[in-house]
């Protein structure tokens, strides 16, 4: 009898060591790397990098996150990239939806919603129109007036093709009858902001998060909101609904953090038990604040509902374009 409990403890030290390996008490046991799929200095690399920063902490993974950027083709370079990845839970990766979900509707990447494990999200950035700060332009009717007598000269950029950018053009060429240029940015979103800045382009749709930044500076106006109502950060500012312009939410921009496909579920649930709580950190809540970035917390069972009704959204929408 004392035999068969001193080989019974054994088997279970051995098990639980292994449990451990994959992903239970010893995981993770060397820095975490977060591909982000956009340029240093866009929204989502300066939000990731915010909300990460109390990785390390003891109440958190207790090892910080090295942030990768993997830019290019509007997101597609990091997300194919990603769905190879290893997934051994220590590559993880930054999500933006719509982004993501319209490319794999649309085709031509190699990724779908199938090809993710959704972790958690912390925030939701509406698209915004902006031009700069010394344009004729002072309101959406201006700039639909300009495109109604010039078609298809009004240039204004974006951060690519199918992102969330993408989807407010499209939206917004039809709810209002134009025909209109939009040139996607090879530098994301913040390349995108630099060419309405320098004069490049007429205007831009851009993050709502970036546009407050360049309007605290003085250098764009921001003349609408691509969202269902005003946003806290920008309140004077109208939704493009109040304009006159039939256009929902489908643009808005969810962040947040998966792994690839694959991933061992065990450190799943303890990276979905964890991470949230690093974007709850007040130290963050307050940094996202001062860059006029909105924080919007999901679990993982709300991340996938949200991607499940997206992916439903997004084909009927794209579709009708």
């Amino acid at each position: 009898m004392k035999k068969w409990i001193a080989g019974a403890a054994l088997a279970l030290t051995a098990m639980t060591g292994t449990a451990m390996a994959e992903g239970h008490g010893d995981y993770p046991e060397r820095p975490v790397m977060l591909m982000v799929s956009y340029g240093a200095g866009g929204a989502t690399d300066f939000q990731a990098r915010i909300v990460t920063m109390t990785a390390g902490n003891e109440d958190a993974l207790n090892m910080p996150i090295a942030i990768l950027n993997k830019s290019g083709a509007g997101g597609r370079v990091g997300w194919n990239w990603l769905a190879q990845a290893e997934a051994d839970g220590y590559t993880l990766g930054a999500y933006n939806v719509p982004h993501f979900i319209a490319q794999s509707i649309e085709g031509g990447v190699d990724y779908s919603t199938d090809s993710f494990e959704p972790i958690a999200n912390w925030g939701a950035d509406p698209a915004v129109f902006v031009v700069g700060a010394d344009s004729e332009f002072n309101s959406m009717a201006d700039v639909i007036a300009y495109a109604t007598a010039n078609p298809g000269g009004l240039t204004f950029s974006g951060a690519g093709l199918f992102v969330g950018h993408h989807i407010a053009a499209l939206q917004l060429e039809k709810a209002a009858g134009v025909e209109l240029a939009y040139i996607p940015n090879n530098a994301g979103g913040a390349g995108a902001m630099r060419a309405v800045i320098a004069g490049e382009v007429l205007g831009g749709v851009n993050n709502l998060s970036d546009a407050f930044r360049a309007r605290e500076a003085g250098t764009v106006k921001i003349l609408g909101v691509f969202d269902l109502e005003r946003n806290a950060f920008i309140d004077d500012v109208p939704t493009m609904m109040e304009q006159g312009y039939e256009i929902d939410n489908a643009s808005v921009n969810y962040r947040g953090v998966m792994v690839p496909a694959g991933t061992d579920q065990a450190i799943i649930d303890h990276l979905a038990a964890v991470v949230p709580t690093m974007f709850e950190n007040g130290r963050v809540a307050s940094r996202m604040a001062a860059g006029g970035s909105p924080m919007h917390i999901m679990n993982r069972a709300e991340v996938q509902e949200m991607w499940a009704q997206r992916q439903v959204t997004l084909e009927a929408l794209l579709a009708d374009l």
